[in-house]
């Protein structure tokens, strides 16, 4: 049966300290709210809600008016950012506390809203991870994704088309509306399709009828609104040209494979590459949650050799493969740069039962057992 058990997310401020928590729509913000803060003494502003928007829209002064010492949660903060001024004012006036949520900050950016010039600290919320859920089963999450609606859902793909229907090409795409909105849904499939792939801005632009300019102006969207993330490869090698290309990740393995239209198959190229995508958001989870100075690139040369991922510049090098027997061929990148640059651990993550030391430095290790000590803190 499948159950969240738990969020890991855990914010604990110092007195007269506020801060921002960031996270993409159906993460679970607002139901972590009401579960972390249950306190009497804390105030919870739901900008969603019609009546509370309208009245704090046409009064901002009402937050300064009617605050009385309490902690104060302000959800989806970016809806009204007249409030980040009565915000910043009690911060410096009256030591208030805040925790303002949102989905995104590109809107008071633009805007230029309050950000509160760092009097507050940021925290961002992923997707559910493997440690906060029951009844996983890794077929299936390729499909259905790790956003809480979708992985608890019957049927996760009419939620899925409802979020793109609904938010993706609704509310993301006014963030292109100056520019073309067609173009700017035909890009959403078009970045899912080439997913962990390397960026071309070119190849991409051509593809979906826009300039390589208004190309790159889609994936900044879609990062600012927190719906995907950029890898920057690993470029200190010394005595071997290194690709200087990124890649692009969609926020979630569910939609990105739901905007493909992609079912993923244990054994196929497709599980392989969303397999990749998987361990790329516990590792993001795992930096947002409990190390947020974690760096991930990845290792690539010139002549297409790569390993997945590069933790903190060569302590750990990972390479992910999604199938049952991972055999010598499935090892020559990754023996190769172990002989090059000598990480500190070296390690294949796959669908192996065991764990298996195939040299004194390399180790297959099945995705449970590597997420098991990721979060435990012991893989760094």
């Amino acid at each position: 049966m499948r159950r969240i058990v738990r969020r890991l997310l855990d914010i604990r401020l110092p007195k007269s300290r506020s801060a921002f928590l960031w996270g993409p729509r159906k993460v679970g913000k607002t139901y972590w709210i009401r579960e972390y803060f249950k306190q009497p003494k804390v105030k919870i502003i739901d900008l969603l809600q019609s009546d509370v928007f309208a009245e704090f829209a046409s009064q901002p002064h009402l937050l300064r008016e009617r605050w009385n010492g309490e902690f104060t949660v302000i959800d989806e903060v970016q809806k009204l950012p007249p409030l980040l001024d009565e915000v910043h004012w009690l911060i410096e006036n009256k030591h208030a506390q805040f925790l303002l949520t949102g989905s995104s900050a590109r809107k008071l950016r633009r805007g230029h809203a309050n950000l509160l010039g760092g009097r507050a600290w940021r925290y961002e919320m992923g997707p559910l991870s493997f440690q906060e859920v029951q009844g996983f089963d890794i077929e299936e999450i390729m499909v259905r994704g790790l956003l809480p609606p979708h992985f608890l859902s019957e049927d996760p793909l009419m939620d899925l088309r409802s979020y793109v229907a609904d938010y993706l090409k609704d509310e993301i795409a006014i963030e292109a509306a100056e520019q073309n909105l067609p173009a700017f849904a035909d890009f959403l499939r078009v970045a899912a399709l080439t997913n962990g792939e390397l960026i071309n801005f070119s190849n991409l632009g051509r593809e979906v009828g826009v300039s390589p300019k208004v190309a790159r102006s889609y994936f900044e969207i879609l990062e600012d609104t927190l719906l995907g993330a950029r890898l920057k490869p690993w470029t200190k090698a010394k005595n071997r040209r290194m690709i200087q290309t990124e890649k692009f990740y969609y926020f979630d393995v569910g939609l990105a494979n739901y905007l493909a239209k992609r079912t993923p198959k244990l054994g196929s190229f497709e599980f392989g590459k969303s397999f990749e995508h998987f361990i790329l958001m516990e590792l993001l989870n795992y930096g947002k949650y409990r190390n947020p100075e974690l760096e991930i690139t990845f290792w690539r040369t010139s002549t297409s050799l790569e390993v997945d991922f590069i933790l903190n510049n060569m302590e750990v090098a990972i390479e992910v493969k999604g199938k049952s027997r991972v055999t010598s061929t499935d090892l020559k990148t990754i023996s190769l740069l172990n002989e090059e640059h000598r990480p500190k651990k070296a390690l294949v993550v796959s669908l192996e039962r065991e764990i298996r030391r195939v040299s004194r430095s390399i180790t297959i290790c099945p995705y449970k057992v590597f997420l098991e000590e990721l979060w435990a803190g012991d893989l760094l």
